[in-house]
């Protein structure tokens, strides 16, 4: 028996470029590199130095604010350049991967016969826990406190995002697993939700509530899901996984290996064969884009994420820590002569001024990086409310955010939003602010100043 969430306001943004369901292995990576900036709020302790040979779930830093919190590494090398910016600041790590894999043995577990201190301690010790996120804040969660719930969205309806229901496929066991273990350490519900039409891995799972959710992105958020199920308020705190990572936390616990490998999907307009690549965490991402992928002559954005909240890399950079989705649209630099004052038909637009894409609402666009205006100071239009579902006015918190009123701030929802729920409202931006770091601004104000 499931409980359905049914989503009204949003948008759904049809691209070209979506992943065909195949899988290839990607080109073994040379390097692998870990950034600690992938992990917000982390102040890194470095333990594996420069020259350091290291096992692939091996300790290479550690969180100065939580010493328990480890970060591993994904493969077994040499620790060849610790990548330091201003004041010293660990910017990167980047490994030599051995030819051949070596791993930590961190022990097989009778997942039944554990207790909650021992799940717990197990993780932390594996590097699996930052795998396991929180909210409020949107950071790596604090062991030191109980969720009242976990949530999983196994629904991705992100712009050519990953299919989940795909990449999950044969991974039953591996999730069953994390499942058990990660419901031990809350006296809530573990709150799984998948398409109301889905052929999910997760659907079967025991130990959990099973949510089916339909609706425009962004229904595929957890944060959506967390506001309809069962909102976070003053003093309490909620945890999230993604679906891939638990069938990373559950590959370590039947095998005691830490293997941080993900199926990533290559999409966008400007890849010539979108599909999808089994690779590791920090690998390479040219040694998947220009695998008859990308050519290098190429004017295009790639960016590690989806388009809405990826991040921005450059051909010879690496692959995010939590992404599996590697996007490549054309690079919005061209200058359009009175395209502010003509009819448009090949644009995505909540507006029926001069643009027709409400016409056709099946097409899929070929949408570039150009933000089609400049910043410039809030516009009151309700436009955001079209697209934000969640039970919160957007314009006024996104305000609150930058006058930072914490009081303001807290009475307005702020607990349980993180900058992918402003995503939508930040595409549809009149004005063009940066609604996402607004509102990460604002959350590591309240962790600051509130914890």
């Amino acid at each position: 028996m499931s409980n359905d969430i049914r989503i009204k306001k949003g948008l759904d943004i049809k691209l070209i470029g979506e992943a065909e369901k195949a899988v290839e292995r990607a080109i073994i990576s040379n390097y692998c590199t870990i950034r600690p900036e992938d992990f917000h709020s982390v102040i890194p302790k470095l333990v594996a130095k420069e020259g350091t040979t290291v096992k692939a779930g091996g300790v290479l830093f550690f969180d100065k604010s939580k010493e328990v919190v480890k970060f591993v590494s994904p493969v077994s090398g040499k620790v060849v350049e610790v990548v330091r910016g201003p004041k010293r600041r660990i910017d990167a790590i980047k490994i030599e991967a051995d030819k051949t894999q070596v791993f930590e043995d961190y022990g097989k577990c009778d997942i039944e016969g554990l207790s909650p201190e021992e799940i717990k301690a197990h993780l932390l010790a594996s590097g699996c826990w930052p795998f396991v996120k929180q909210r409020p804040y949107d950071v790596i969660a604090n062991p030191e406190k109980s969720p009242k719930a976990i949530f999983i969205s196994g629904y991705a309806s992100a712009p050519l995002a990953a299919d989940l229901d795909f990449t999950l496929q044969g991974k039953e066991a591996e999730l069953q697993a994390a499942i058990t273990a990660l419901g031990k350490l809350t006296e809530g519900k573990v709150h799984v939700s998948v398409g109301k039409d889905a052929n999910s891995p997760l659907s079967n799972l025991k130990g959990i509530t099973l949510h089916k959710v339909s609706g425009p992105h962004p229904s595929g958020n957890v944060g959506t899901q967390i506001n309809r199920i069962d909102p976070v308020n003053k003093g309490e705190v909620v945890w999230t996984v993604a679906p891939q990572d638990l069938v990373i936390i559950g590959e370590l616990l039947l095998t005691g290996k830490f293997n941080a490998e993900r199926i990533v999907a290559l999409v966008g307009s400007a890849v010539e064969k979108p599909r999808y690549f089994k690779t590791l965490a920090g690998s390479e991402v040219s040694t998947i884009i220009y695998d008859k992928g990308l050519s290098k002559k190429s004017n295009a954005r790639i960016i590690s994420g989806n388009v809405l909240s990826g991040k921005e890399i450059r051909p010879d950079g690496a692959l995010d820590y939590y992404s599996n989705v590697i996007s490549i649209i054309p690079e919005g630099d061209d200058y359009e002569l009175f395209g502010w004052n003509k009819p448009v038909f090949n644009k995505i637009s909540t507006s029926r001024a001069l643009t027709f894409s409400w016409l056709t609402p099946n097409k899929k666009y070929d949408l570039n990086t150009n933000t089609n205006g400049e910043h410039r100071a809030f516009v009151t239009t309700g436009t955001y409310e079209e697209v934000f579902p969640l039970d919160i006015y957007p314009m006024q918190i996104l305000k609150a955010c930058m006058y930072k009123d914490l009081d303001e701030m807290e009475a307005l929802g702020m607990y349980e939003v993180a900058p992918e729920d402003f995503a939508l409202t930040e595409f549809v931006c009149v004005s063009k602010q940066p609604h996402q770091k607004i509102i990460r601004e604002g959350l590591d104000l309240m962790l600051k100043e509130i914890g």
